[in-house]
């Protein structure tokens, strides 16, 4: 791990130092969890690599713009990266609406509605899992706008590896819905969704395991195929 001292100023809180120390005594779990990250995500690859091919060219012939969506993203110790999610939206959607997607946004294309149905979007990441950016479970990574609003604690969940999945993914998956009941959708993010979700990414940092990984995997599956 980064020595505390050299870790972001926003890291230099107490709650942050609280989780620092606590991670730094689940090191021989941290290191399983990588080299299961990497066994995994590579099998995973190998086996839908037909899928990919399949999704790659049905997003090109449904419209323009790329097969992937590169959007910029908070990752471990703050660090930004570019997250890999098969394009579900028209070209530049993020220059001409919010950060956000609604469950009626109409910048999603008609391939883009079917990919999030079946939650495909998000397979892509497992690039990013392997590059060692993400991890197969661990804290959803937000955009930098969003990590500013963090409360000081919530800084902790930066000091592991962001998941394609995770508890929190789980509890808020029918989150489009939510932000298009009425208002505005980035404060109700903020003020409704944010908080409870980085809680229980705190709650995931103090029991990391392997096997702790291998449910929330199983009960994404499950939360997937039952919509």
């Amino acid at each position: 791990m980064v020595p505390f001292e050299k870790l972001p100023p926003e890291f230099h809180n107490p709650e942050t130092r609280v989780y620092y120390d606590g991670l730094k005594k689940q090191r021989f779990h941290l290191f399983g969890k990588r080299m299961f990250d990497i066994l995994v995500s590579m099998l995973i690859l190998l086996a839908f690599s037909p899928v990919f091919l399949v999704l790659a060219i049905a997003i090109k012939v449904d419209s323009r713009g790329p097969v992937f969506y590169r959007q910029v993203r908070v990752g471990r110790y703050g660090v930004p990266f570019r997250i890999f999610k098969f394009r579900t939206m028209v070209q530049n959607a993020d220059k001409i609406g919010l950060s956000l997607t609604t469950g009626g946004d109409n910048r999603i294309t008609r391939m883009g509605r079917l990919i999030r149905k079946c939650r495909l979007d998000e397979i892509s990441q497992l690039l990013n899992v392997l590059c060692g950016d993400m991890s197969l479970v661990g804290p959803r990574p937000e955009v930098p706008k969003y990590v500013e609003k963090y409360a000081p604690a919530y800084f902790a969940t930066l000091l592991v590896r962001p998941g394609v999945t995770a508890e929190s993914s789980i509890a808020f998956k029918d989150e489009d819905e939510i932000l298009s009941s009425g208002g505005d959708p980035e404060i109700i993010y903020v003020e409704k969704i944010l908080p409870p979700k980085s809680e229980m990414n705190l709650q995931y940092l103090r029991h990391i395991t392997v096997w702790g990984d291998i449910r929330i995997m199983f009960r994404t599956v499950t939360a997937v195929l039952h919509g």
